[in-house]
C-alpha cells in the first residue's frame, strides 16, 4: 500500500471507481424491475451517493491542510450543506413523471451502507495510518 499525506483523498481514490459500475447495476436492476424510469432513477441515487461521497472526501481533505478547527467546520457544515442539496435534487427529479423517488430511496440505502463497509475495510487496512495531528499551538 502506498502512504498518502492525505487520506480522505485515499479513500476517495480507492472508492470512486467503484460509483459507475455501481450505477450501471442499479440501472440494469431498476429497468428490469420496473421500466426504464425506475432504471434511471436508481441509477441517480448510486450516482448521489458516490459525488456525495466525493465531495465529503476532497472538502475534508482541503480543509485538513487548514486547522482542525476548519476541518471540523466542514465536517458539520458540509454535511448539513450537501443533505440540502440532496433533497433539492429529490424535489426537483420529483416533478418529471419518470422519475421514482421509491427507487431512488432503495438505490441508496445499500449503495450507502456498501460505501461505508467499504471505507471501514480500507481503513481497517491501514489506509491513514500515516495521519499525524500536530500538537495544538506549535
Amino acid at each position: 500500500m502506498r502512504g498518502s499525506a492525505d487520506p480522505e483523498l485515499e479513500l476517495v481514490r480507492r472508492a470512486s471507481p467503484y460509483g459507475l459500475p455501481a450505477a450501471l447495476l442499479a440501472f440494469v436492476i431498476g429497468a428490469l424491475a420496473g421500466g426504464w424510469g425506475v432504471g434511471w432513477s436508481a441509477a441517480l441515487g448510486v450516482a448521489v451517493v458516490t459525488l456525495n461521497f466525493v465531495a465529503s472526501g476532497t472538502s475534508m481533505a482541503r480543509a485538513a491542510r487548514v486547522s482542525l478547527l476548519a476541518l471540523a467546520a466542514v465536517g458539520m457544515i458540509g454535511w448539513i450543506v450537501r443533505l440540502t442539496l440532496i433533497v433539492g435534487l429529490l424535489f426537483v427529479l420529483d416533478r418529471f413523471a419518470w422519475f421514482s423517488a421509491l427507487a431512488f430511496g432503495l438505490a441508496v440505502a445499500p449503495a450507502t451502507l456498501l460505501l461505508i463497509s467499504f471505507e471501514m475495510r480500507l481503513l481497517a487496512h491501514g489506509v491513514g495510518q500515516q495521519l499525524v495531528i500536530p500538537p495544538a499551538g506549535r
